[in-house]
């Protein structure tokens, strides 16, 4: 399957700017993703035509609002094939709904001689919510390895997973390795030794198609800014069986069934854990990204990513002098790399000169670069208005790097 990527661009308003008077190359769609016009028009539009808050209202513009506030919550349903529209809930991004799963769920089943298995490649925000609620909690975190190749060490992980592990919270693609992980196998392992499962999706839902009855995960977590979507909106999915079981960690509106000062009831789920008035608009746009992506096909996206991403690190290891970190079989939509003669922020300044923006530093993986003996480096992260024109200029750039630091 493949897709116009002409008509694609012609979406994206960005792809029409300039940078430094050279036309914009946009490789930093890992860090955040361009938006479509259909998103942009969809959003403005609801706002001078539907806007009204949700759920609470019985006059028509709030009927209205809730309406496509639920519609939102639909698309994202079919989009991960999860089996109910309950298992959606909305956040402020992928980073609140990894604490939601921590400071919830966690909360309650975590306690002190259990054991939380996450992976040496994890980003900060699957890293940090277990440690302050190990604080807390008092259990042990336990580290997968990734191989040389920047791969998921499963051998590792299998003589991990004990009668102790209560639960796995590892990422699907690798911000900075591109690495896909086996997440589906790693679920089973878990749930045979009893453990819940949360998986990472940011990467994830982006480049590859997402089934969450073919994963089988307990959660999967991911923004919608990166899937072309707004910031201030993400998505927690939670299997109905767990959810329905598991206490919210915020309080307020709307995610309570009745009030007195003695007690409080919760709502169904997934009202339960949208606590005061929601990212409405955001909702909204981004399930018009979610039917923007559905309508390429995210088959044909993951096929034309894969083509690129190997254009990608081949045309960055043909320069010489540059290591790509992770040269994993299975990779998706990154490639970060480092220099024998230049740092990554010098190299990302002159890429800017050629209208080239890249993403240089540690990309929120502080462990993983430790692992690799460097502290930083230089990303280059795809999206559906990325061409192989994209990364022939990116190789040219760095050809010019070379010349001037080599």
């Amino acid at each position: 399957m493949s897709f116009d990527v002409d008509t694609v661009r012609a979406d994206f308003p960005a792809m029409s700017l300039t940078a430094h008077g050279k036309p914009l190359v946009f490789l930093d769609s890992a860090a955040s993703a361009q938006k479509p016009r259909q998103v942009l028009d969809a959003m403005r539009t609801f706002y001078e035509t539907s806007y009204a808050n949700v759920h609470r209202g019985l006059y028509e513009l709030s009927e209205r609002a809730t309406t496509a506030y639920e519609e939102s919550r639909e698309k994202v349903r079919r989009f991960i094939n999860a089996a109910d529209s309950k298992e959606i809930v909305f956040t402020s991004g992928a980073t609140d709904s990894i604490n939601t799963v921590a400071f919830s769920w966690g909360a309650q089943h975590l306690s002190a001689g259990d054991e939380v298995i996450l992976s040496q490649a994890e980003h900060h925000s699957n890293i940090v919510p277990w440690q302050l609620l190990r604080e807390r909690k008092g259990f042990t975190i336990k580290v997968v390895p990734v191989s040389d190749r920047g791969e998921f060490d499963f051998a590792a992980y299998e003589r991990m997973l004990s009668d102790k592990t209560k639960l796995v919270a590892v990422m699907h693609v690798s911000n900075v390795l591109g690495s896909v992980f086996p997440v589906k196998a790693i679920t089973a392992a878990a749930h045979k030794a009893g453990a819940a499962v949360l998986i990472d999706g940011c990467q994830g839902a982006t480049h590859l198609p997402v089934d969450m009855q073919d994963i089988g995960c307990d959660f999967y977590a991911f923004s919608g800014h990166k899937l072309y979507g707004p910031t201030g909106i993400g998505v927690l999915y939670g299997r109905a069986a767990v959810l329905e079981k598991t206490n919210p960690f915020r309080g307020g509106g709307d995610m309570i069934r009745s009030v007195s000062f003695e007690k409080s009831e919760w709502a169904d789920i997934p009202a339960r854990f949208e606590a005061g008035t929601p990212p409405i608009v955001q909702a909204v746009g981004l399930g018009h990204a979610v039917d923007y992506v559905s309508k390429i096909g995210m088959s044909a996206v993951a096929g034309r990513e894969r083509e690129l991403c190997a254009a990608l690190q081949d045309g960055v290891l043909s320069v010489g002098g540059f290591r790509v970190i992770g040269t994993a079989p299975d990779k998706a939509g990154v490639v970060s790399f480092v220099s024998d003669f230049a740092h990554p922020q010098d190299i990302a300044m002159i890429l800017d000169q050629e209208g080239i923006c890249v993403r240089t530093g540690h990309h929120c993986a502080q462990p993983l670069h430790e692992r690799f003996g460097i502290s930083v480096s230089v990303r280059a992260s795809l999206g559906v208005y990325n061409t192989l024109e994209d990364i022939e200029k990116l190789v040219a750039a760095l050809h010019k790097v070379k010349r001037f630091f080599a």
